[in-house]
């Protein structure tokens, strides 16, 4: 069983990085505001990805089953991180103009990588309740699976969003590639058994 102080630590982390983003530019210490919370809120949304990831992957190798309790807080996180960035992208950004977004998207592959990967988490946010899980039931799962090209779609936006050094979308993507090896290593065993 999960300690019960585990998930309100957990909860409390997540936050972390929005107070950090909310006093730095409140403080002065972001040059560019908009673009310093548009990079923030994207990069705490794949960390959060990552960590959803890394919880099943910790499960087998530790034997600790209650690690999964985690889970649906973390993928929350996740896209309540990705929600920020998209809005930061919109409102902050693009001034609310949807045909200046949409000519965006359709014009830079970058940003219709993200918004592609923000679409396909948005069905696993809305059914990451009980209620969807019994009612989708095995479905449920098959649904979620977008998980995986949501994330590998973040790593490729943020990659092609980098002009310079590529050293950290390269290192998210490496960390990627490992969740998702390990997951494709104990599906192959499974089928061999």
């Amino acid at each position: 069983m999960l300690p019960r102080w585990v998930k309100p630590l957990y909860f409390l982390l997540a936050l972390l990085p929005l107070l950090r983003l909310v006093v730095l530019v409140l403080t002065g210490g972001a040059v560019n505001p908009v673009e310093f919370i548009t990079h923030s809120t994207g990069t705490w949304a794949l960390i959060g990805l990552l960590v959803t990831l890394a919880l099943t992957p910790l499960r087998r190798l530790s034997g600790y089953a209650p690690l999964l309790r985690l889970r649906r807080m973390a993928g929350l996180f996740a896209f309540f991180y990705a929600c920020l960035h998209v809005l930061t992208y919109f409102v902050l950004d693009q001034s609310f103009d949807l045909q200046l977004l949409w000519r965006d998207v359709l014009k830079r592959p970058f940003v219709t990588l993200g918004f592609v990967a923000f679409v396909l988490l948005l069905p696993l946010a809305v059914t990451s309740t009980d209620g969807w899980m019994r009612r989708l039931k095995r479905n449920w799962g098959r649904l979620h699976r977008l998980v995986y090209p949501a994330a590998i779609l973040v790593v490729l936006h943020y990659l092609w969003l980098v002009k310079r050094d590529l050293t950290q979308p390269l290192v998210y993507g490496l960390l990627l590639a490992v969740l998702l090896g390990g997951r494709v290593y104990w599906w192959y065993r499974g089928m061999r058994s």
